[in-house]
């Protein structure tokens, strides 16, 4: 396996920090309904499931999953839809009711920060319903390279209609008051019948809220990476969506159904840092509390980037780098393309460093205490360990 190294301005440009993101106010059909005509969406990494043209992706390179985000003052709406592929919720800011269902006749709350997965093929949407009278913000990681778009409720189409606004059926806007041309009935998009939607699933509220893991309901490990046991390390996972990079044995994610990816949460004390690893896989960074700083490279010059709280990250597959959180304390959710369990590779620094604290991998590639094992699993341990054995 060859690591590739990345350039100053390459670095750079896998970062979208908070002065790079490029709101949309009319990237789907319900922009001007009252109550929704404040929503500004994002797409960091891959379009999602924007439905113009005029959308800004920050990052188009394919990942395996999309990322974006959505801006909404308190009382805003973002009406009900459905997606074909995973729908994951990020909420950075505010409290958010979420409604589900054939008419959205479900509903809960969850607050900053917290995460939860939607089924796919249900109609869904959401509010922010928070106390203070603030924009909210909520992250969303979307399964696939291609979504295949979203479907709205007939009634949203219908209710959009009065407002000039259309789908055409490879699922783009058009705005008749904005000069656009309305085609003939047949090359619009139909709404879903309702006999097709009273075949959609439904989800239970108890159902939805096993798909949800708010702030209080994470599981800090302190053993999930190999170099935590070492000074001035320490890192912290918490799982949340699939097998990600957590090499703690007794680590289990809440939630196990294919995403296509995983997400996890990864905490650092001030100063602290994870060490120099490589992962195959490609991932993306989140930065929901504090400043990290993204340093990449194992042969040549390190380069680094400094990604504050808002930032997205796109962290290359091959590539070697380390974090390190400045100013305070730093949290931040990876998320890595694939349902598998996740491999890290150690630099042979940090795995002597380890090795002299008494830990290396299992056969399994989980941490270990070194003198407990016998020869040949420690033998094994070291082949998971080692780069050049791919």
């Amino acid at each position: 396996m060859k690591a590739i190294t990345l350039t100053p301005a390459q670095a750079r440009s896998r970062l979208v920090a908070p002065e790079d993101m490029v709101s949309c106010n009319l990237a789907f059909i319900d922009c001007k309904l009252p109550g929704s005509h404040l929503k500004q969406n994002y797409s960091f990494i891959g379009p999602g499931v924007t439905q113009s043209s005029a959308q800004v992706v920050n990052i188009p390179e394919p990942h395996g999953f999309n990322i974006g985000a959505a801006a909404m003052p308190k009382g805003v709406t973002n009406n009900l839809h459905l997606h074909f592929t995973a729908e994951v919720f990020l909420i950075h800011e505010g409290s958010w009711r979420f409604r589900w269902g054939a008419n959205g006749e479900h509903s809960a709350e969850f607050s900053a920060p917290a995460i939860l997965t939607i089924p796919t093929w249900i109609f869904r949407g959401f509010t922010n319903v928070s106390k203070e009278d603030t924009c909210g913000m909520v992250y969303t990681v979307l399964g696939g390279n291609n979504t295949g778009g979203i479907i709205w409720h007939p009634s949203i189409l219908e209710a959009a209609s009065e407002y000039g606004l259309y789908l055409s059926k490879d699922n783009m806007l058009i705005d008749v008051n904005a000069g656009d041309t309305l085609p003939e009935a047949s090359a619009l998009l139909a709404p879903l019948a309702a006999e097709e939607i009273a075949a959609l699933r439904d989800y239970s509220v108890e159902e939805m809220r096993q798909r949800a893991v708010t702030g209080e309901d994470r599981r800090w490990s302190s053993e999930g990476l190999l170099d935590a046991i070492l000074p001035g390390h320490r890192g912290e996972i918490a799982p949340v969506i699939g097998y990600g990079i957590s090499q703690d044995r007794h680590s289990a994610p809440p939630v196990t159904q294919p995403h296509g990816f995983s997400v996890e949460w990864l905490r650092l004390r001030e100063a602290h840092q994870v060490g120099r690893h490589l992962c195959p896989d490609i991932q993306v960074i989140m930065v929901f509390k504090g400043s990290l700083e993204v340093t990449w490279n194992r042969e040549g010059e390190e380069v680094s980037i400094i990604a504050p709280e808002r930032s997205v990250v796109s962290l290359p597959a091959n590539s070697w780098r380390r974090y390190r959180a400045l100013n305070g304390s730093v949290e931040f959710i990876l998320t890595t393309q694939g349902d598998r369990r996740k491999r890290l590779y150690w630099d042979e620094a940090i795995l002597q460093q380890a090795r002299a604290h008494n830990r290396g991998l299992d056969p399994d590639g989980y941490i270990s205490k070194l003198d407990i094992m016998p020869v040949t699993a420690r033998r094994a341990g070291a082949r998971i360990e080692s780069l050049e054995e791919e």
